[in-house]
C-alpha cells in the first residue's frame, strides 16, 4: 500500500519505497488505502499536537468523515469523552457504533453552546477542526482552559483569519497539522506510527468504514459523492 504526494487517479504509479507500507495477511487493499491520510492524520491531530489524554474531552468536526471516523475510535480508545458534529442526525446515531459519546447537529445546533453545555462550561480539552474558515475560528470559542485547538485542511475552502488575542484568555493553543510534512520531517516516527495504525486495523481493533467505491472511470461521480455530503466514511476508487 502507497502514500504519495502527487497523483492518485490512475492504475499504476511509482512511488518512493519511503512511503510504502506492506499490507498484513487478511486485510483488504481497499481497506488498507484508507489508513495511512485518515488514521494518520487523525492520530498525528489528537496525540502529536493535542496531546490528548485519558480523561480529557475531544470535540471532533466532520464527524462522518474519514478523519473524523478515525478520530473519534482513536480518542474513545484513549480514555477520552467523545463529542463530534455532523450534518445529520442519522450519522451521528450511526457513529455510536464507533466509541462517540455525544453528537452536535451542526445543521440545527450551534456546537460551541452545546458543547460547553456537555461539558458543564468547560469547553474541550482537544478540538479537531479539517473545516477551516468560520468553523476554525468560532471553534475558540468551545476550548476548555489551556485547550488546544487543532487545524488540519479546509474543507470549507475558505481561509481562517483567527485573532490571535482571542486565544490569551484561556492561554488556548493553535496547532497546525499536515500529515505530508510530518513524514518527511519525521520519517522514523511516523512510517512507523502509520504501520502499527494499519496492524490495528487489520486486529479489528479499529475500523474502516467504506461507504461507497467508484471504478476509477467514474472519479468524477466519486468526487460528486463526497462533495454532497452524504458520504459515511470513506469512498473508494478502484481501477
Amino acid at each position: 500500500m502507497t502514500l504519495n504526494m502527487a497523483g492518485s487517479h490512475a492504475s499504476k504509479r511509482a512511488v518512493p519505497a519511503m512511503s510504502t507500507w506492506t499490507i498484513p495477511d487478511g486485510l483488504d487493499a481497499a481497506s488498507a488505502a484508507c489508513i495511512p491520510v485518515a488514521y494518520g492524520t487523525a492520530q498525528e491531530c489528537l496525540f502529536t499536537a493535542g496531546h490528548l489524554e485519558s480523561g480529557q474531552t475531544a470535540l471532533i468536526h466532520a464527524g462522518g468523515g474519514g478523519v473524523g471516523m478515525a478520530a473519534i475510535q482513536l480518542a474513545k480508545q484513549a480514555g477520552a469523552t467523545v463529542i463530534a458534529t455532523a450534518s445529520s442526525d442519522e450519522k451521528l446515531e450511526r457513529l455510536k457504533e464507533f466509541g462517540l459519546d455525544h453528537g452536535i447537529n451542526y445543521a440545527s445546533q450551534n456546537f460551541v453552546e452545546r458543547t460547553r453545555e456537555l461539558t458543564d462550561g468547560r469547553g474541550a480539552d482537544v478540538i479537531l477542526d479539517s473545516i477551516g474558515g468560520q468553523n476554525l475560528v468560532d471553534s475558540i470559542g468551545a476550548l476548555a482552559y489551556r485547550g488546544i485547538l487543532v487545524s488540519v485542511g479546509v474543507a470549507g475552502r475558505a481561509g481562517s483569519s483567527v485573532e490571535a488575542r482571542d486565544l490569551w484568555g484561556q492561554n488556548n493553543t493553535l496547532r497546525g497539522v499536515f500529515l505530508g510534512g510530518a513524514l518527511l520531517a519525521e520519517y522514523p516516527r511516523v512510517h512507523a506510527m502509520i504501520g502499527d495504525l494499519i496492524e490495528q486495523v487489520a486486529s479489528g481493533s479499529v475500523q474502516v468504514e467504506i461507504d461507497r467505491t467508484f471504478p476509477l472511470a467514474e472519479a468524477s461521480a466519486a468526487h460528486g459523492y463526497i462533495e454532497s455530503r452524504q458520504a459515511f466514511g470513506r469512498i473508494v476508487m478502484e481501477p
